[in-house]
């Protein structure tokens, strides 16, 4: 703070006093500014993810079903940390749906609409990332994040050979499904509320921060173009968190993959509607 005391008194030395004070004022707010950049670049998990914590003893309530005894609490050991899953497990499946959730909520939250699932006869397998719900310590890279869901997939993915394998990321999650699915090619890619990169999204909602900051790229469009297989992107044409026109992006880059439009819907609430829940139950069967 010395130097850059008398940086200003050097800059400021022999001008009438409303000029030195607006050149102090830059200098403040400049450093300022450049703080703030700083504190964002090394902190910027508590912008991107909003986990909500569970204690160890929870014990999951699945509110939407009369029959929750199908589904399965597990744990799966990454990199010397430990996540919690929860796995919906019929008799003989026509497949798994391997759901990747958004960035807030937990399992808790996320872990819904079982019984669609069991009406087109799939599975359904999901994981909360590090720090969310009952999962262990916290996020610090991509490449951590993309690591423990390869690992995770790969815990799940001997128990469907032969079967069909439906890879869904819902918001947040749908850049880690595209890439997940850029490596196995699954049957059918699911996108809901997908956005083409996380830089274009801090463009557009914060337009004075430089995109050099991020440390999270997260490019759902280049790894979308590498998936090979049927892709479907849902998206609310009211959403205006993720606008409907990174799905359009999507379109341009998967020539493969079709686009539902919800009409009214947002950006929590596409499950909510009708025309989301027909579409997903009429993919599945059709698979």
């Amino acid at each position: 703070m010395d130097t850059v005391i008398e940086g200003c008194r050097s800059l400021t030395a022999g001008r009438p006093g409303w000029q030195r004070a607006a050149i102090v004022a830059a200098i403040v707010a400049g450093a300022a500014y450049l703080a703030l950049l700083a504190w964002i670049y090394a902190y910027q998990e508590v912008l991107i993810f909003r986990p909500d914590r569970l204690p160890a003893a929870h014990r999951f309530v699945l509110c939407d079903t009369r029959d929750a005894r199908d589904v399965h609490e597990l744990s799966i050991e990454v990199g010397g940390e430990t996540l919690s899953a929860l796995h919906l497990k019929l008799p003989n499946p026509k497949g798994v749906v391997f759901f990747l959730h958004g960035n807030n909520g937990n399992l808790s939250t996320w872990f819904t609409h079982t019984d669609a699932y069991r009406a087109a006869n799939y599975d359904l397998f999901m994981l909360d990332y590090r720090g969310y719900g009952k999962s262990g310590g916290h996020i610090e890279s991509e490449a951590q994040l993309r690591a423990d869901v390869l690992a995770a997939w790969r815990t799940v993915a001997p128990q469907y050979v032969g079967k069909r394998v439906v890879i869904y990321g819902r918001s947040l999650g749908t850049a880690l499904a595209a890439g997940l699915a850029a490596q196995v090619q699954p049957d059918l890619t699911i996108l809901v509320s997908p956005y083409c990169n996380v830089a274009q999204l801090m463009q557009a909602h914060y337009p004075w921060l430089p995109t050099g900051l991020l440390r999270y790229r997260l490019e759902t469009c280049s790894d979308a173009g590498h998936v090979h297989s049927p892709l479907l992107l849902v998206h609310g044409e009211d959403d205006s968190l993720i606008p409907i026109q990174h799905s359009e992006q999507l379109l341009r880059v998967a020539p493969q993959a079709r686009l539902l439009r919800i009409p009214g819907a947002a950006h929590a609430d596409v499950h909510e509607f009708s025309a989301y829940t027909d579409e997903l139950l009429r993919t599945l069967e059709s698979l």
